[in-house]
């Protein structure tokens, strides 16, 4: 390279798979993405790190295995603290990383990782998020038991990094997006 050209370093981006996937899964996911895209973003993709308990909604279109980031019922969320922990030594270990993209459960993930790190409560001994990327994300907080320890403040403010919100024509749980609303940020 000559002159004033300056070589721009992609930004890293830890992806998140969905529940009962896999890394491997959304990475094929994401290969129908136009290469506009995937070109300028270097892709990490994590295996969270529970073996699914169950049938995965995926079986028939990709092989094992899958994992899920932590298992919730109605009333409790169980093994959320150890996940969370996982993600942040994966990216001590691995990073630093630029972003976050999530997909449906590791969508959630993505999107209170930010309001982890502003609060203390988490991710504090890696580097600040600079933006996340959320497809079908989700609020964790309609249990029972209530939503875990970690996730106390994160949903009483905005993230406070630019965020890319997907949501899809077919998805196929309920979800309250109007309660998102009030968080986010609108421009224009």
């Amino acid at each position: 390279m000559g002159g004033n050209q300056v070589r721009r370093k992609k930004p890293r981006v830890l992806c998140l798979h969905g529940f009962r996937t896999s890394g491997e899964i959304l990475k094929k996911m994401m290969a129908k993405w136009p290469h506009s895209v995937l070109n300028n973003f270097d892709f990490d993709f994590l295996d969270a790190p529970f073996h699914a308990r169950g049938k995965s909604d995926v079986e028939s279109l990709y092989d094992p295995p899958y994992y899920e980031w932590y298992q919730v019922n109605e009333m409790e969320c169980v093994h959320f603290d150890e996940c969370i922990a996982y993600i942040e030594d994966y990216m001590i270990k691995h990073g630093p990383f630029d972003g976050l993209l999530g997909f449906s459960q590791g969508g959630m993930l993505a999107s209170v990782v930010p309001p982890m790190q502003r609060e203390g409560a988490a991710f504090t001994s890696v580097p600040k998020i600079k933006f996340v990327i959320i497809i079908s994300g989700f609020e964790l907080r309609e249990l029972k038991s209530g939503p875990p320890k970690l996730l106390a403040n994160v949903y009483s403010v905005p993230i406070d990094c630019p965020s890319l919100h997907l949501i899809g024509n077919f998805r196929t749980y309920s979800c309250n997006f109007n309660s998102l609303y009030p968080l986010l940020l609108h421009f224009g």
